[in-house]
């Protein structure tokens, strides 16, 4: 029998401690071990019995949670998740966990709406899960490469969602250019900044899909666009998918890419969960396989669950170029090998080879 991942969960705010206890204890996968009110009283907790994951507030009393996070990586790391408002004038502090070493980031439930709290239970659970397998070893860092146990259960929808399965014709002829789509999840944040930074101002254009909120992919994109010679932009619906332009997908929101004669574009929907997520990596990919075809090159990185998998292999089906990270690299090799295992990965490479293989998909 597999042991359940055990959770403390670090916040200030008795009723999200209450919420958050109650969504990660209806999953029988997961041990809530206990609350803390602030930093101090969790770190005597963790003296006591060390947990497999955290789930920290950014602002608490007496330490906040990013000095806290700092801390905890220098002297004892353990995995961490980050739980926030759905603000922007938070998500450039969230931004700075995810530099210091959280893995992921969840939003604060809040029980409005029966939809609103099954799918961020949902987020929830999945990121306290994942964050739990992953290898912070293998964290790229700077300078290197109603209650919801009564919730009813919903079925795991495929791209189907959104997008009716290829057509070999819809691609059309190939072109010039060459589009590389991306998905990642656990551990995506500094992978991906790896192999943007590696990559010169005249690379194809890339759509990429991180798994991350609402709001949080704007700052995340802004960051991006800070550190690499690329142009990052959150994508918005109607961008084109240039030379030198990378698009990350908006939180919340299926990124789809379209062509328009010998353009290509994105469009930005709303649609249900796919895989288990919005964005999702499936829908993405499927709509290369769909309108780009072997015009494409798909890369599936770091993450947990298998988004993704079922998309690439629809993109190779079509004749693009599919790229899996492998294990040794990737924080979570979830995603990879749910790919791989399908078959759906022409080749399997490392994260510091990944910007060459983007470079070498535009001469192919």
């Amino acid at each position: 029998m597999i042991r359940p991942v055990r959770v403390l969960i670090v916040d200030d705010s008795a009723s999200v401690r209450q919420t958050l206890t109650e969504i990660l204890s209806a999953d029988p996968d997961i041990e809530v071990l206990g609350a803390a009110a602030d930093p101090f009283v969790a770190a005597k907790r963790i003296q006591q019995e060390l947990p497999d994951v955290i789930t920290l507030d950014v602002e608490m009393p007496r330490m906040d949670g990013i000095t806290f996070l700092r801390k905890l990586m220098a002297q004892r790391p353990i995995p961490v998740v980050m739980c926030s408002s759905l603000t922007e004038e938070g998500s450039q502090t969230l931004i700075e966990a995810l530099e210091a070493g959280a893995l992921d980031i969840i939003l604060k439930p809040r029980v409005d709406t029966k939809q609103f709290l099954l799918e961020s239970s949902v987020r929830i659970c999945d990121a306290v899960k994942a964050a739990a397998r992953a290898d912070l070893r293998r964290l790229p860092r700077r300078g290197h490469a109603g209650a919801p146990s009564r919730l009813e259960a919903r079925p795991k929808l495929t791209a189907d969602a959104m997008l009716a399965a290829p057509v070999r014709r819809d691609a059309m002829a190939r072109t010039t250019e060459t589009v590389v789509c991306i998905g990642a999840s656990t551990g995506g944040t500094e992978s991906l900044r790896v192999v943007l930074e590696a990559l010169p101002a005249d690379c194809p254009g890339i759509v990429i899909v991180q798994h991350m909120p609402e709001h949080f992919t704007a700052a995340f994109a802004k960051r991006l666009d800070g550190l690499c010679r690329v142009d990052v932009k959150e994508a918005a619906d109607g961008d084109t998918v240039l030379p030198g332009r990378v698009l990350i997908a908006p939180g919340n929101r299926h990124t789809l890419l379209r062509r328009s004669g010998a353009r290509y574009h994105v469009t930005v929907e709303d649609g249900p969960l796919v895989s288990r997520h919005r964005p999702s990596v499936d829908v993405l990919f499927r709509s290369a396989a769909r309108f780009a075809g072997s015009n494409a090159t798909g890369i599936i990185m770091t993450g947990m669950g298998d988004d993704g998998a079922q998309g690439l292999k629809e993109m190779q089906t079509a004749g693009a170029l599919t790229i899996a990270q492998d294990e040794e690299t990737s924080v979570v090799f979830g995603m990879p090998r749910e790919a791989i295992l399908l078959g759906a990965a022409d080749r399997v490479l490392p994260l510091d080879l990944l910007a060459m293989q983007i470079m070498q998909a535009r001469r192919r």
